[in-house]
């Protein structure tokens, strides 16, 4: 019995097959999680050259349906819900009234008055809770996420892998977009969506069949290089990719503009929350900026560290690690938007200890075009 301090973590239905096999396993946002398996170096380089398999059941689905669905998503969210067709999915941000997020998320739209948002494991509760609490349409909202397992297959061989355990046409699914597929002789939501910064496939279905499609899909790719991979190899990856992390390069005091997400505010679908501080936001200049940038001498960047120019402290690193595939040790952090420039000079606190570093653009990484034979 566990002690009344002594926190339960939730396991997704793979947790005694990440046990089996060695792997590492850390506590995230309330989840036991495998860490790593071979090593994260490892994973990640796998996934940039051939293919990695990640246990992402942990992030939460929220359906929402009914006629008023399309209406209420388009109010909370930012991007335009309103052009998304059966089938497609978009990347957008439950929104506060302040412009900042309740979580960055994916909607896809199933049906013309049905929608499966996924959303962060730490943040499902307070997204479910928020949607509730907003929803004065009168939509069906329903927490969706005990339904599902979730397996991303990410890498560049990901697609010559699945198209030996599913009979949809890969060649003819676009990125963000998704279908109702058998895989592994299982049926559930195939997307070509993820979070490494390669092509790759992100697949839905029920819990009691996780050993199965796992199994199935480590055999069929095992030829090609596939390994298993953790949260720390689908971290390093998605920051070389310079996506954001909510809880980092999120939260609820940094607004979607100074994360860099003006793209996915389409301001002329009409009201959204949010909305007038984020006009009101970009008519007076923002107060900081997201910046990427790389070590110029030896040091390593970690979340938190104290970003100095000019000779006075001026921000915070919200992400900094070793890149295994760039070879470089990097970061993303927020600077008052005058000191914001691809190549301006900064330093990063390190122990106490002042090292050089400069700002480049981003991404980072950016994937190659695939070759026709890749492409599924």
């Amino acid at each position: 019995m566990a002690s009344p301090t002594e926190v339960i973590l939730k396991r997704t239905a793979l947790n005694a097959v990440h046990r089996a096999a060695g792997a590492k396993l850390v506590e995230f946002g309330g989840w036991e999680m495998p860490l790593e398996y071979s090593g994260i170096v490892e994973e990640h380089l796998a996934v940039r050259r051939a293919a990695g398999l990640f246990d992402v059941s942990h992030m939460g689905e929220i359906e929402v349906s009914g006629p008023a669905s399309e209406r209420l998503l388009q109010y909370l969210t930012a991007n335009d819900v309103a052009r998304l067709q059966i089938g497609q999915a978009q990347y957008t941000a439950l929104m506060y009234p302040q412009g900042s997020a309740v979580d960055d998320c994916v909607v896809h739209r199933l049906e013309r008055d049905r929608f499966l948002v996924c959303v962060n494991a730490a943040n499902t509760a307070k997204d479910f809770a928020w949607i509730t609490q907003h929803n004065q349409q009168g939509a069906v909202v329903q927490d969706r996420s005990a339904e599902y397992s979730q397996l991303a297959l990410q890498g560049p061989q990901a697609p010559r892998i699945l198209a030996r355990l599913t009979d949809a046409d890969l060649r003819g699914l676009r990125t963000y977009w998704f279908l109702r597929a058998r895989c592994c002789g299982v049926e559930g939501w195939l997307a070509r969506t993820g979070y490494t910064g390669e092509d790759g496939f992100e697949f839905y279905f029920p819990p009691s069949e996780s050993e199965r499609v796992w199994d199935a899909m480590l055999e069929a790719g095992r030829p090609e290089g596939l390994v298993p991979a953790g949260l720390g190899a689908r971290n390093t990856l998605r920051l070389e990719a310079a996506y954001p992390l909510y809880g980092h390069e999120l939260d609820e005091e940094t607004t979607l503009l100074e994360a860099g997400l003006g793209w996915i505010c389409k301001f002329d679908k009409g009201d959204f929350m949010g909305r007038e501080a984020l006009l009101a936001e970009r008519e007076q200049g923002l107060r900081k900026k997201l910046v990427g940038f790389e070590m110029l001498e030896r040091g390593i960047a970690r979340d938190g560290y104290t970003v100095w120019m000019e000779g006075q402290p001026v921000g915070k690193v919200t992400s900094g690690s070793p890149a295994p595939f760039l070879k470089k040790n990097i970061g993303l952090a927020y600077v008052p938007p005058r000191l914001a420039a691809v190549g301006a000079e900064m330093q990063i606190e390190i122990r106490g200890k002042l090292v050089a570093a400069r700002q480049v653009a981003l991404p980072f990484y950016k994937r190659p075009k695939p070759s026709a034979a890749a492409k599924g």
